[in-house]
């Protein structure tokens, strides 16, 4: 009878797709308001996932556990309904309630079953930890490891019973290192670390400094509230209201995740305006992104959704907003052409057939044979609407899709795809459209010497790295089985001298100038434990080579990796610089952005963290670039007339001389990486140049450059296709008053839990 109740259940929600498909086309096609049908179908999608089969719906999981624990008699079921009933109140956050439960099984279980499940009960005592500390108590300091300073824990009962748990894990299995590396951060949680932590348990030099130094970063999120705590989702850093100040739209990945606008409030604070924006109502989104869909000059919004869910819950529709240029959007996803139910988070803008235009190449998750989706792209008719053109242009490529990017690998002229996925495929696809003609791709992914890297990916992007005027390309390696097990065990491997080969490397192809790539993951230092999700690349020391920082982690609570920050060295190799910078939060990190906030040319980083469920969700971080050096800079933002107004894809190349030495850098308009979204404001670093010689623009679908020469440094200038006249923009310099002991914003699922027995 219980099978035969899961399947009504699945049927009565194909159904309800199918219903909710169909009103949608009836709603397009009678007119009506774009954006409150829109509400609506995320509203009864909200109700639609609210479902024990959804895997990432603990809530509706607890409640028919307490359903079933009302009926069954059997000891034996009542255990293991009460087993299953603690795990799913850590995902709820609901920690205290479960450690609750557990204690009561392992006091009347067999010692053989209890034992197997200590991990489980060591790690609900770390979130009670965590959440009565670096939730309710949250510190700039809180969770960067090494954890010292303020975000050494006050209350310290949880991190207290889950070290006696773990070290009588230990004493049964003393090769368990997942167990001896949370045991080892549980002691620094309490700031006994290194030297309470028993010798032969000890990881040694977790707290040591980075070999190449960098200044301190400082968390300024809380103090500026702008630490919300949302799930998983994504970031936008751009100037959203036109005043020339950078703001900040995030979003999480859960119909209960509100979006959030942080207005740049011009005087080094923030106010989220997301209500009076007409946000209310647009939730979920595992991604966002910024976009010009029709060539106002002012940046749109496409959310994302669906992401990694099976069983047909993955099906849910994106949202294209448009930006009204009165401090509002509204969603026209449907009399756009963008409704589709599809499970997805990577999508990537460019002009692919340069009419002066942005497209959209949208990345499908294939997740098993039986569930093919094949990647879209979806022209643009002159902001008329979108057509998929995919099949035609031979870009339908399928696979369990978990990044998208493109870029004129080649220099021809025309923006090429890169696509990255977690089962092993990746495709790079060329450009080969003809002036006049539609557009067409080629797959050369053999050919360009991807063929023999079948490791899983995620996050990717292109970029100079090395500026030689070619774009090289990242792919975060994460290996598909470790998104449901521990990472712990990777990073305690490494830390003890013996890593594990292929452990969520950053790959880096280096292109080699004549269509191929070589892989130089190891000769630039990035063979190291990551295991990337949110994704992005800035310069924080204005030396004009890209940095990159990543966040880490997957849905498991015990894989507590800290998120990781490598310096550009000139080009040569990436070092490590996340201990000495203190932004390796141990949370999930997932939407990246590098922004220049305060206007003076230091680029901070925001991260959108949080992981799968709502007892996993954390503070996003804004941490503050002290300044690296004396370094100089330029801040361009570029308006094509020609070319797509927002100028993406258009190539800009300053050449200047340092120390007396000739060198360019390369940079191309764009928002980043394909897990979170930076400015398409350009803020390029020139070391120590006093003046930049030339800057040389390429612009997007054009053969057209220009040139301006003699420029001076440390501004920021606005140039528009066809005019030779760069127009300074004036802009204040801001400060952020940091503070100690800021609260941060729970988020409504965790402030209104579920209320069970």
């Amino acid at each position: 009878m219980r099978l035969q109740h899961i399947y009504i259940s699945v049927i009565k929600g194909y159904l309800f797709f199918l219903t909710i498909t169909f009103l949608a086309c009836l709603i397009a096609s009678c007119g009506g308001s774009s954006h409150q049908d829109m509400i609506d179908i995320l509203h009864n999608e909200s109700k639609r996932t609210f479902s024990r089969l959804n895997a990432n719906c603990p809530e509706a999981q607890l409640l028919h556990c307490d359903s079933d624990l009302h009926t069954v008699t059997d000891q034996g079921n009542i255990n293991f309904l009460n087993y299953a009933k603690a795990s799913l109140l850590v995902r709820v956050g609901q920690e205290e309630k479960a450690v609750s439960i557990y204690q009561n099984l392992l006091d009347r279980m067999d010692p053989e079953v209890s034992k197997q499940m200590l991990p489980e009960v060591a790690i609900a005592y770390m979130r009670v930890g965590e959440r009565n500390n670096c939730m309710l108590n949250h510190t700039g300091s809180s969770c960067v490891f090494p954890i010292r300073d303020e975000g050494v824990h006050v209350i310290k009962t949880g991190s207290t019973k889950a070290i006696e748990i773990y070290e009588q894990i230990l004493k049964q299995n003393p090769g368990d290192l997942e167990s001896r590396w949370l045991l080892n951060i549980a002691f620094m949680t309490l700031g006994k670390y290194p030297q309470e932590v028993p010798h032969n348990l000890l990881i040694p030099n977790l707290n040591a400094d980075t070999g190449f130094k960098v200044k301190p970063f400082v968390d300024a999120g809380p103090s500026l509230n702008l630490s919300v705590n949302n799930k998983a989702g994504g970031v936008i850093a751009d100037d959203f209201n036109g005043d020339g100040y950078i703001d900040l739209i995030t979003s999480g990945m859960g119909f209960d995740d509100a979006m959030h606008y942080f207005r740049n409030n011009k005087d080094g604070t923030f106010t989220d305006i997301a209500e009076t924006a007409g946000l209310k109502g647009i939730t979920g989104g595992l991604n966002i992104q910024q976009t010009d869909y029709n060539n106002d000059g002012k940046p749109d919004i496409f959310v994302l959704r669906g992401a990694w869910l099976d069983k047909g819950f993955g099906n849910q529709p994106s949202s294209l907003l448009r930006n009204n240029g009165d401090g509002t959007f509204t969603d026209v996803t449907i009399p756009s052409g963008l409704l589709f139910y599809h499970s997805t988070q990577t999508a990537t803008w460019a002009d692919f057939n340069n009419d002066g235009w942005l497209d959209v190449f949208i990345g499908y998750e294939s997740k098993t044979p039986d569930d093919i989706e094949k990647c879209a792209l979806y022209i643009n008719n002159h902001g008329e609407g979108f057509v998929n053109v995919a099949e035609q242009a031979h870009c339908d490529v399928v696979g369990f899709v978990k990044g998208v990017t493109s870029g004129d690998y080649d220099n021809d002229g025309k923006p090429d795809i890169f696509v990255s996925c977690i089962d092993g495929k990746k495709f790079l696809l060329h450009n080969t459209t003809q002036p006049g003609k539609n557009v067409n791709f080629e797959n050369v992914t053999d050919k360009a010497g991807f063929a023999n890297n079948t490791n899983p990916t995620f996050g990717t992007w292109f970029f100079d790295y090395n500026n030689d005027g070619y774009l090289d390309l990242v792919a975060c390696n994460f290996n598909f089985k470790s998104y449901t097990t521990t990472l712990g065990y990777f990073a305690a491997s490494e830390a003890l001298g013996k890593p594990v080969k292929g452990a969520g490397n950053i790959f880096l192809f280096r292109n080699n100038k004549n269509g191929t790539f070589t892989d130089i993951t190891d000769l630039a230092g990035l063979t190291r434990v990551v295991f990337a999700m949110g994704c992005n690349f800035g310069d924080i020391d204005n030396d004009g080579y890209p940095d990159m920082y990543f966040g880490t982690g997957n849905p498991d609570f015990r894989s507590l990796v800290p998120n990781k920050l490598f310096r550009n060295m000139s080009g040569k190799r990436f070092a490590d610089v996340t201990t000495s910078a203190r932004v390796g939060n141990l949370q999930k990190g997932h939407g990246i952005a590098f922004a220049d906030f305060r206007n003076i040319g230091k680029q901070d980083i925001y991260a959108e963290m949080g992981g799968t469920y709502n007892g996993d969700s954390y503070a996003n971080p804004l941490y503050v670039n002290p300044g690296q050096n004396d370094n100089n800079w330029i801040g361009l933002k570029l308006e094509g007339t020609k070319a797509n107004k927002s100028a993406i894809g258009s190539r800009i190349k300053l050449t200047f001389m340092e120390n007396g030495v000739k060198r360019s850098v390369y940079k191309d308009v764009n928002s980043g990486g394909s897990f979170g979204s930076s400015p398409l404001r350009q803020e390029i670093g020139i070391g120590q140049a006093k003046s930049i010689a030339e800057i040389e623009i390429k612009w997007a679908g054009t053969t057209e450059k220009q040139y301006f020469r003699n420029i001076a440094p440390n501004q920021f200038l606005q140039i528009t296709e066809g005019n030779n006249t760069p127009r300074p923009i004036k802009l204040k310099s801001l400060e952020f008053k940091i503070k100690a002991g800021t609260t941060v914003c729970l988020p409504v699922s965790l402030t209104t839990q579920v209320k069970t027995n």
